[in-house]
């Protein structure tokens, strides 16, 4: 009886932990594909799952932020969906890495061809961004979910920190370090080190050349001086061995 009780309580107590985290799961989130730093470009990946057993997702509205204009958005080609990026004119101009943006996208919209996201699955559509602002520490995406049921859900709640997590929060995506200066900094210096060992490395080529043709010279005249040695060492071994022939001779007369 006592082991049956501890059963139950560990299910009931696993069911309660499952229901309490399955919101955290279950809104629309958005992930980067790698690094998403600030003043560069990333691809981003809004998910979407399905939170209804009865009805499929067919449609996702997302909303850029206009406070942080994106000149750049590419939608990536999702089978059995049409996107259409929406472009709107800015209230006040904005200057983004020296150029002045009078106009950007403000929504991409994604309406399913055919069932959509059915209950139990959930769908990724990535997209391009561009430059990434490089004032700020995070972008807030505004989502609207459409069922096939004409149910509509809004994630647009902006989750607070040192709050709690919201019942529908808008996606948000962080931005890492800029990552742009510390690479071009380190980059001409190795470009400068590169630059200095190769000319040390010609120098060293060149002067390597020089002390060649010397040691040529060297190995020529040491050539010759051994070639005369040679000789001269010959001319004697033969001197000797006509004497030693002759000897001979006039020891067998005697």
């Amino acid at each position: 009886m006592k082991a049956s009780r501890i059963a139950a309580a560990g299910a009931v107590s696993g069911i309660a932990v499952l229901a309490l985290s399955a919101p955290a799961f279950a809104h629309v989130s958005v992930q980067p594909e790698g690094t998403a730093a600030k003043g560069g470009y990333a691809v981003v990946g809004f998910k979407v799952p399905n939170e209804r057993d009865n009805a499929s997702t067919t449609k996702l509205e997302v909303n850029f932020p206009t406070d942080h204009p994106l000149a750049s958005v590419m939608p990536q080609p999702v089978p059995g969906w049409k996107a259409v990026v929406t472009k709107s004119k800015l209230d006040k101009p904005l200057e983004s890495h020296g150029k002045q943006l009078t106009e950007a996208v403000t929504k991409v919209t994604w309406t399913a061809d055919g069932k959509g996201i059915e209950p139990g699955y959930f769908q990724k559509f990535p997209v391009s961004v561009g430059a990434l602002p490089e004032n700020a520490d995070q972008l807030v995406f505004k989502a609207i979910q459409t069922y096939d049921n004409k149910e509509v859900v809004r994630w647009i709640e902006v989750p607070q920190e040192g709050q709690e997590e919201p019942e529908n929060p808008a996606p948000v995506l962080e931005l890492a370090a800029a990552e742009g200066d510390a690479h071009g900094s380190s980059g001409a210096k190795a470009g400068d080190d590169t630059e200095a060992a190769a000319r040390n490395t010609a120098a060293d080529t060149a002067a390597s050349s020089g002390s060649g043709s010397g040691s040529g010279d060297s190995s020529d005249t040491t050539a010759r001086v051994l070639a005369v040695v040679g000789i001269v060492v010959g001319a004697a071994g033969v001197a000797y061995g006509v004497l030693a022939g002759r000897r001979r001779d006039s020891g067998a007369s005697a």
